[in-house]
């Protein structure tokens, strides 16, 4: 549990320098922190500044008592069972109520979802732009239309345009090398942190695997505010 717990610090940290029912790959290959086909590292681009991550990705009081760090990926379908049938209710009962501070990580499959790596830039330009999750919640609400195209991209960039993202600074953001070794960083530390699948989510020193029901997450929640919270 330790050994997780440092697993997961050195997460965060790394987020913050790089600036059942799940889905899975047989013989998922630790994701290499490099840009596509070995292509030299570009200059940052300015055009979108992306914040601290903690911040730009997640709901809830910095000082909730419970903090969860969702591992998913945007072409899972059990992701998006996750976002669209039980997010809801714990935003509502945890998030809101200030029990929890819920963190998004992206850790994209590439060999079984070709496009999420693809959504998963989108998201972090979005996070940059102060849109992520209204990007996250399109993502995975208009899934079934963008996840079997041979490219993806120009979908992707209606669903930004549709939340308002400056076009221009989107592409600067989305050509910038940084941008996927972002994603592929969050990836590579997810797996540190025990993930083999997604959703897979890092409750206190624990690993929750799969879509879930509400239930089940209200029954450790609780548990774990309780012992929190008690005088």
């Amino acid at each position: 549990m330790t050994a997780m717990r440092s697993s997961f610090q050195t997460l965060a940290a790394g987020l913050a320098i790089a600036a059942l029912t799940a889905c899975s790959s047989a013989e998922r290959p630790a994701p290499q922190v490099a840009s596509a086909g070995g292509t030299a590292a570009a200059e940052p681009s300015a055009a979108i500044a992306v914040p601290d991550p903690l911040a730009s990705r997640s709901k809830g009081s910095a000082s909730a008592p419970i903090v969860i760090y969702e591992m998913s990926d945007f072409q899972c379908p059990f992701c998006r069972r996750h976002a669209i049938e039980t997010f809801p209710a714990l935003e509502r009962e945890y998030v809101a109520t200030g029990k929890v501070r819920w963190v998004f990580v992206n850790m994209p499959i590439t060999e079984i979802h070709p496009n999420a790596l693809p959504a998963a830039e989108l998201s972090i330009c979005a996070a940059g732009a102060g849109k992520f999750w209204p990007v996250h919640d399109l993502l995975f609400r208009h899934q079934e239309s963008w996840a079997p195209l041979r490219e993806a991209g120009p979908f992707l960039l209606t669903l930004a345009d549709s939340v308002g993202m400056d076009r221009t600074q989107t592409l600067a953001c989305l050509q910038d090398s940084t941008t996927r070794r972002t994603v592929q960083a969050e990836a590579v530390g997810a797996g540190r942190a025990g993930a083999t699948s997604t959703p897979t989510f890092y409750i206190e020193g624990g690993l929750l695997v799969g879509a879930q029901p509400v239930e089940i997450f209200r029954t450790i929640l609780d548990s774990i505010y309780a012992a929190k919270t008690a005088k």
